[in-house]
């Protein structure tokens, strides 16, 4: 399938599909985010891995500046057009991990949503908290597939065909909401002390063409054999079209980590 750097370099060949396949947070995430970080419109934060701006969006309406740095051209691109009516702004091609701040001074926050994991691990702890300013904020969450008790049982007759065609077999139905060890990481990178841990649930309904649009952003499908995918893909509109409405409800869930700067991170 490909080694993890090659699929996080994947999505920039599908930035314009991601900017509207891709669900939207909850807003109350991001309600959650300032109350708990304290942040006043005055605060610079720092935006890492931005994609075409679905998490930047959010914190631009409330007045903060912002900067975002994105690794692929195209996702930025696609982010700058977004944001453009938002001068306090800017969009940054680059990796994270080698970006150079310049002369800018110390950010409030930095925050990730669904790209921490194709930050190098190695360093990402160490980066943000050269980045923030004392008593500074590093926020990460990711959105992922969720399963309440009543998930659509579309999913359990899928899940058969990507067995057919050799993906990996999964325990199933599988848990609420995908393991999340960033807390753990965090705490024990000895930069942060935690402060929230809180977890989101959501849904999304989509036609076959949606989501079809939705799985053609996620990196394992993009760099799948375009047999395997064709078959995929039949698959899920041969099901979808069994139904009277044609739809499929896919939960969204997400694990919302703060963390605080220690003082003695510098």
């Amino acid at each position: 399938m490909g080694s993890g750097r090659e699929l996080r370099d994947t999505f920039d060949t599908a930035a314009a599909l991601y900017r509207s396949a891709r669900p939207e947070y909850p807003e109350r995430l991001f309600d959650d985010l300032i109350a708990a970080t304290e942040l006043d419109t005055a605060a610079r934060l720092l935006e890492i891995g931005c994609g075409p701006g679905i998490a930047t969006v959010p914190m631009a309406r409330r007045g903060y500046t912002i900067t975002a740095v994105e690794l692929g051209p195209a996702l930025a691109e696609v982010a700058r057009d977004r944001l453009a009516e938002f001068p306090a702004l800017e969009v940054i091609t680059a990796p994270f991990e080698q970006w150079d701040p310049g002369d800018r001074s110390a950010f409030d926050l930095v925050y990730c949503a669904t790209a921490w994991k194709w930050i190098d691990p190695a360093v990402r702890y160490r980066r943000a908290a050269d980045l923030l300013g004392a008593g500074g904020h590093l926020a990460v969450w990711s959105a992922g597939h969720a399963f309440p008790p009543d998930f659509d049982p579309f999913f359990t007759e899928i899940q058969r065909v990507y067995l057919d065609i050799g993906e990996p077999d999964l325990p199933w139905p599988p848990p609420l909401h995908q393991a999340d060890s960033t807390a753990a990481e965090m705490a024990e990178s000895g930069l942060f002390d935690v402060t929230l841990v809180r977890p989101y649930l959501w849904s999304v309904t989509y036609t076959a063409d949606t989501y079809l649009a939705l799985l053609n952003t996620f990196s394992n499908h993009i760099a799948m054999p375009a047999d395997k995918r064709d078959h995929l893909y039949g698959e899920v509109r041969r099901l979808l079209a069994k139904r009277a409405d044609g739809t499929l409800v896919r939960h969204w869930g997400a694990t919302l980590t703060i963390g605080r700067r220690r003082s003695t991170a510098g």
